[in-house]
């Protein structure tokens, strides 16, 4: 086999830039840049420019090494430890580890962020903008799939808007032997959570939008995703439905991803997006934007 083969199998196998590096090391050395062995000096500067192109390993494992903060387990200001530091104690001989014991959640709240489905976008007030009749036809797929999973509603919660309430009203049919509360919710209708990064050009609110809606989404935020109350003794599963960016931020929000990201996800419309909160505070996100259970040809992003 030749070298130029060997070199080309080699570097498909391992996929790797470092493998590459050596590669290059060697075919440098055959005089395969086309020039002299021995010339040390334009070797090790083509040397340098492919290792500068490689991620930043950490030098004792070689994997990349981690960016960021470290998970905040009290992001909803709800772990029982904090709550419970610095009270003063009414009795003094009170067991401490059993009092934080008997304040710790115990369940899981799994959190179904549906986004509306496609309605009339040509709508002069939020009143005309109802679902099209494809928009309907997703809802109906919507409330097939979430019957489907068999699982225990507790409340389904919606945006005051007309397409989200549209969309629940649908949903709530097929969940209807359930007994799941409709519950009508103002903080979650649509609006610009924060400026996003890298900005785009087809759509830019102005400051003041942003001021207004940011405050709001990021109370809708914090009133619906946290985890389980102490009292709370068996895992839920509720149905929020509202907008493509209140489901984003929210999504962010609770990954502890940077909140300005929201923009970079996609989101079809009557998807499901399945956030689950354990009782330590951490989150773990089982699907975004699923809508899988739908045919082709009724997929929209309107």
């Amino acid at each position: 086999m030749s070298y130029r083969k060997t070199l080309k199998l080699v570097c498909g196998l391992a996929g790797g830039s470092a493998v590459l590096v050596l590669a290059a090391a060697a075919a440098d050395s055959r005089g395969y840049f086309g020039e002299q062995r021995g010339e040390a000096a334009s070797r090790w500067s083509r040397l340098t420019v492919l290792q500068a192109a490689q991620p930043a390993w950490t030098p004792a494992s070689h994997t990349p090494a981690p960016t960021g903060h470290a998970w905040d387990f009290n992001w909803d200001k709800r772990d029982p430890s904090a709550l419970t530091n610095g009270k003063k104690k009414e009795n003094a001989t009170e067991d401490p580890s059993s009092e934080q014991d008997n304040g710790k959640p115990k369940a899981t709240r799994n959190i179904l962020l549906i986004r509306h489905s496609q309605y009339i976008l040509s709508g002069n007030s939020d009143k005309e903008r109802i679902l099209t009749p494809l928009g309907r036809e997703q809802a109906e797929f919507t409330g097939k799939r979430l019957a489907a999973l068999g699982l225990k509603y507790d409340v389904l919660v919606h945006s005051s808007m007309a397409r989200a309430t549209e969309t629940a009203n649908i949903i709530s049919k097929h969940l209807s032997g359930l007994g799941v509360e409709l519950v009508s919710c103002d903080l979650l209708r649509e609006g610009a959570p924060i400026e996003p990064v890298p900005p785009v050009t087809h759509w830019k609110p102005d400051a003041v939008q942003y001021h207004e809606d940011g405050a709001r989404i990021e109370a809708a935020f914090r009133r619906y995703i946290h985890r389980a109350d102490a009292k709370q003794k068996e895992d839920s599963y509720e149905i929020i439905v509202c907008h493509a960016n209140v489901i984003r931020y929210f999504v962010c929000r609770a990954l502890q991803f940077p909140p300005e990201g929201w923009l970079r996800m996609g989101l079809n419309n009557g998807s499901i997006t399945w956030l689950t909160i354990r009782p330590s505070g951490r989150v773990a996100l089982r699907t975004l934007g699923d809508a899988g259970f739908m045919p082709p040809d009724k997929l929209t992003r309107t």
